[in-house]
């Protein structure tokens, strides 16, 4: 298994750029709560032991290299509300919240290493798309934890307020769980009505 690596920011450090900053974001294919994205700067004498794909770790060593992050790294993570997300779809959504990311940033970048395959608009750095990233660039892997860790707290949070949807355990993903739950319970805020199951709801009952 192959591990993400500094080899793509240590070519760019070679070119000059300073401020590299790696962005991803979590979310995308859940059907309640917030689309979250970080973007990390790492310090490449200090950079924290264990980064990788956010989804390869355990949840004890995401937590552990979080707290090492919060110590070693600039971050700043954003979000897309549930509303954005039904107003202008979930990939603008995405996009957005990692704009908001990037702006957020207390060190401005002058080089952005972005997860996937689309860049946000209006972007003051420049910046390079890099497919399944967060296996790749140590920079992705470390705004793929941050930005998990802050949305599972997130809908973890949530979940007290409307227990029933197993959200601290799925995040908000469409489970099958979840969505005997949208059944049983009914639709909350939280759900994103653009979305499929959510749509299909709502649908049969204005029918």
């Amino acid at each position: 298994m192959s591990l993400p690596d500094f080899e793509v920011e240590s070519e760019l450090i070679k070119k000059g750029y300073r401020a590299i900053a790696g962005v991803d974001e979590v979310g995308r294919g859940c059907i309640a709560g917030p689309v979250t994205a970080a973007a990390v700067i790492l310090d490449p004498e200090n950079i924290p032991k264990g980064l990788n794909d956010s989804k390869k770790l355990s949840l004890k060593n995401r937590e552990k290299i979080f707290h090492s992050i919060q110590n070693k790294c600039t971050f700043y993570v954003a979000h897309s509300s549930v509303s954005e997300i039904d107003e202008i779809n979930i990939l603008q959504a995405s996009l957005l919240a990692m704009k908001r990311a990037i702006d957020g940033l207390s060190i401005s970048p002058d080089f952005v290493l972005i997860d996937g395959n689309k860049s946000p608009e209006g972007l003051d750095s420049e910046f390079e798309t890099i497919i399944k990233g967060d296996s790749k660039s140590l920079s992705i892997a470390a705004a793929s934890i941050v930005a998990k860790i802050t949305r599972d707290r997130i809908m973890s949070r949530l979940d007290k307020q409307f227990p029933g949807y197993d959200w601290s355990q799925n995040a908000g993903y469409p489970t099958k769980f979840h969505k005997s739950a949208l059944l049983n319970i009914g639709i909350t805020p939280h759900h994103r009505h653009s979305f499929k199951p959510i749509h299909n709801i709502l649908y049969q009952e204005n029918n």
